[in-house]
């Protein structure tokens, strides 16, 4: 096929296909694109007769890409990447009267106590602009990245699609947080004598905290584990139970009062906050944009940006 061929192409065939390779089904692709299902079954049809193969075929509830889709895969998110990379860098970013639409991945750390200063910068350049935010983790941001659910991501972040980029914004030291009222700090021994609550995406009952005792020999006992920072004031309140947060989470919790922070008596090695985004939106002006507005407001001072 030359060139002048692609003019017989309909481009939006090619983002159906891709979102159908990423979702394996028409029912989620259709809500991810906005489209109904007989528009996408439609879709797939043409797409059929354009590359003369099945493309997908249906097992049990999941449509499996044949070896030919998956070629076609190969070099067709590249190139649609370049494409978009081509439209953006060419339109120029207005804050102030800008209507873009933001999706951002977060861990939830992040958005419980991050998110409210970004969103008050973003609403005084930018009150037009929208803000979608998705909940993520290290598990869920590399895919969600590479389907383009989320332009950009702010979590604990490990391996990343090949194409997408990293900047670490934030060094985090984790912080001992009780509601007792008895003096003085805690130490090792009291530390492990009382109970625990936990923040657990996946439900678990124990975490770096409790490697880091397994090393010194000692241990701990979780009695509360809870999917969200949000409400774990509240629930800590009238009890002897302690939790480690981030240094950031811990300080937004202490502000609602009832809570005191204190310096944790295990030492924990210290992590860092990432923020990464899709390599092919690099340059586009608006994706530039906020990516400074979340080095600025959830990032620190202590990594240079």
């Amino acid at each position: 096929m030359n060139r002048n061929d692609l003019r017989r192409v309909d481009l939006n065939l090619l983002i159906v296909f891709e979102t159908l390779m990423h979702e394996r089904s028409v029912t989620k692709t259709a809500e991810k694109l906005f489209l109904g299902q007989p528009a996408i079954s439609a879709a797939l049809v043409r797409l059929r007769a354009l590359f003369d193969d099945p493309l997908f075929v249906r097992t049990g509830r999941v449509m499996e890409p044949t070896a030919r889709a998956q070629e076609i895969f190969g070099y067709l998110t590249p190139a649609l990447d370049s494409i978009s990379t081509a439209i953006s860098t060419a339109q120029p970013f207005d804050a102030a009267t800008a209507t873009n639409v933001f999706r951002v991945g977060l861990s939830d750390d992040v958005e419980f106590a991050l998110l409210p200063p970004l969103l008050r910068r973003i609403r005084s350049e930018a009150p037009g602009v929208i803000l979608v935010i998705r909940r993520v983790n290290y598990i869920l941001a590399p895919g969600m990245l590479a389907s383009g659910e989320i332009s950009v991501a702010v979590s604990y972040l490990d391996e990343l699609p090949a194409n997408a980029k990293r900047k670490a914004v934030r060094r985090v030291k984790a912080k001992l947080l009780r509601a007792d009222t008895k003096p003085g700090p805690i130490t090792l021994d009291e530390y492990c004598a009382r109970p625990h609550a936990i923040v657990s995406f996946a439900g678990d009952l124990n975490g770096y905290v409790d490697d880091a005792l397994a090393k010194v020999g000692r241990s701990r006992k979780v009695v509360l584990a809870v999917p969200q920072f949000n409400g774990l004031g509240s629930l800590l309140s009238g009890t002897d139970i302690l939790t480690t947060v981030p240094d950031y989470t811990a300080d937004y919790l202490a502000a609602a009062g009832g809570l005191r922070i204190e310096e944790h008596p295990v030492e924990l090695t210290g992590g860092s906050l990432s923020m990464a985004w899709r390599g092919a939106q690099d340059d586009d002006p608006a994706e530039k944009w906020l990516r400074s507005r979340i080095a600025m407001f959830v990032g620190d001072e202590t990594i240079s940006r």
